[in-house]
């Protein structure tokens, strides 16, 4: 979850920052801002333009964001025997999986939590909680990690962040037109854009992207149930399931404060189209069942 949350709102930030610069340039002027009908394709043109960069800039930034955001620190050199081990069970996975050793690193959470990210599965970041540690056995740490390294050997990151950019595209796009209409049919402005535009048309955004947010949810919960496939194909089956179980007990919905708890692994409703992980109990069916 902490990889998808750290994606999204760098994506979200360089976005809305590009599509700015965009408009104190005056390029929006490609939109026939004398008129009352848009240039459809030059506008589907500067909203890929804007909707790509944001998704590609965030992927690139992905690994540096994720050390700061979340204080990881990378084994260099390790100062005790876990960090070794640690080491040594992902340099074995990536071994297995093809992929040259991404940095390993460790940030210091209560929680029982890991990620993995990065530009490409060649120049990756897998890092575990300091309560990842110390809540888990070895065996279900070592699934853990096969989890998230299945995660880069698959290319998650990259295909997450196409799929990103084909979304803002057309969250650009259609805020753009939605923010056109108010400006000249509601407001009645005749020549160029007025404050009713941009109000308008960067809530249009927050708006549909918030929408579209439930595609990219979608394909994070599809990638999930792959990972945990990968990760019992390079652990063992059993020492992936004990480990969603460890989680299960660990991280109980009722726990989690007010609002979050709509957002737990139980959630269902309308809140499951927001999550990016399947509930726990699915994801261990769904291994239970597997051959």
């Amino acid at each position: 979850m902490l990889r998808i949350f750290l994606f999204l709102a760098t994506n979200i930030a360089i976005m809305i920052v590009v599509s700015i610069i965009f408009n104190i340039l005056g390029l929006s002027t490609t939109l026939d801002a004398q008129g009352i009908n848009l240039n459809l394709n030059a506008l589907l043109v500067m909203s890929a333009i804007i909707g790509m960069t944001g998704s590609v800039i965030s992927l690139a930034m992905s690994k540096w964001s994720a050390k700061r955001a979340m204080g990881v620190y990378v084994i260099d050199k390790p100062n005790n025997q876990t960090e070794q081990w640690l080491l040594d069970i992902v340099a074995k996975q990536a071994r297995l999986e093809g992929i040259d050793m991404p940095e390993v690193g460790i940030f210091q959470a209560m929680e029982a939590n890991a990620f993995a990210t990065g530009m490409n599965k060649n120049s990756a970041l897998v890092a575990v909680s300091t309560g990842l540690l110390q809540n888990m056995n070895t065996d279900e740490v070592e699934a853990v990690v096969g989890h998230e390294m299945t995660h880069v050997a698959n290319g998650d990151m990259v295909t997450m962040a196409l799929i990103q950019g084909v979304v803002n595209t057309f969250v650009f796009f259609f805020a753009t037109i939605i923010g056109h209409f108010v400006d000249r049919v509601v407001f009645k402005t005749e020549r160029g854009y007025g404050p009713a535009y941009y109000v308008t048309q960067m809530i249009a955004q927050i708006a549909l992207g918030f929408l579209a947010s439930m595609l990219v949810m979608w394909f994070s919960r599809y990638r999930e149930f792959k990972a945990d496939a990968g990760g019992a194909k390079l652990a063992g089956k059993k020492k992936m399931i004990d480990a969603l179980q460890a989680l299960q007990r660990g991280q109980k919905a009722e726990d989690l404060p007010g609002q979050l708890a709509a957002f737990g692994i139980n959630g269902g409703g309308v809140s499951r189209l927001f999550m990016s992980h399947p509930p726990l109990e699915e994801r261990i069916a769904a291994l239970q069942n597997s051959r």
